[in-house]
């Protein structure tokens, strides 16, 4: 089994853990739609839709570069339509857009409070809704929304209520359209990473020092979503993956190549429940 010939909606995917998504389905011969507004190179980040869109040609894929802000519904429209209208159909979306800002109550201002909601909740919604009329004439339809697991630890929100309220909004796009497309067989899931994965992203935020370096690399993420994707959409809905665990599931156990600079521990990611650290092997620090 492989992607060869599906076509991938992706939310976002200039760079980061959207784009290794991109570039392992491109391995397969997918074809992949990156809707993102990321035209000009950012001052800090590499990376727009064409420099995603040569990256997947050249792993195998066929790429549509789109230049969409998923906060309006017009963009929205029009980029699922020339998907639609370049390759076909949609068998997947993924929703890996997102804004984030790590700040308490006090400092953070109505409009970045509102841009993450708009991105990471409104978003989702829209972008799932506006390709679900395609994705139930795919015969393995899949959903796939990078967010975490619902877990109503305080300890998640109380550093920055507003980012956990826009990434939980996410979660429960998941736990919702699970249940009310599981009779049309449409596989509705969220997947979020055991440990912090090193992303430029990422960097801007926690820095490039031994935080980063004992972070994981997005491609664990790649592979683990690919391993979704791959899964009977009618036996595969509504749950909250973790990398580590689906990855373990199809028969890994050797993480190393993923933390190629890790000198021990590694840095576990938000939202992480305790459940799960318990469960898994890997040795994480005891950071939250």
């Amino acid at each position: 089994m492989s992607l060869k010939g599906k076509t991938i909606f992706m939310s976002g995917g200039s760079r980061g853990i959207g784009l290794a998504i991109a570039l392992r389905a491109a391995q397969d011969g997918a074809n992949v739609a990156i809707g993102a507004k990321t035209a000009e190179p950012h001052p800090k980040l590499e990376g727009t839709i064409y420099t995603a869109a040569e990256e997947i040609e050249k792993a195998g894929g066929k790429a549509l570069p789109l230049l969409c802000d998923i906060r309006f519904e017009e963009q929205v429209d029009e980029a699922v339509a020339k998907t639609v209208e370049t390759f076909g159909g949609i068998d997947i979306c993924v929703n890996n857009a997102s804004a984030i800002s790590l700040t308490n109550t006090q400092m953070t201002d109505m409009k970045r409070y509102d841009l993450m909601n708009t991105i990471n909740t409104r978003g989702t919604f829209l972008v799932s809704k506006k390709c679900i009329p395609h994705l139930l004439k795919s015969d393995n339809p899949h959903i796939l929304t990078l967010s975490p697991p619902l877990d109503m630890n305080p300890r998640w929100f109380a550093p920055h209520v507003a980012y956990s309220i826009a990434k939980y909004g996410m979660s429960l796009c998941t736990l919702g359209m699970a249940a009310e497309f599981k009779a049309a067989g449409v596989a509705v899931n969220s997947l979020w990473p055991f440990t912090a994965i090193d992303t430029a992203a990422i960097r801007n935020v926690i820095g490039d020092g031994e935080m980063a370096k004992n972070s994981r690399t997005p491609e664990i993420m790649a592979d683990a979503a690919h391993a979704i994707l791959m899964r009977s959409a009618k036996e595969c809905s509504g749950n909250f993956f973790i990398d580590e665990e689906v990855l373990r599931e199809e028969g890994v156990t050797d993480f190393t190549k993923y933390a190629p600079h890790a000198k021990g521990p590694l840095v576990p990611d938000f939202f992480v429940p305790d459940e799960v650290v318990d469960r898994l092997p890997t040795e994480v620090m005891k950071v939250w």
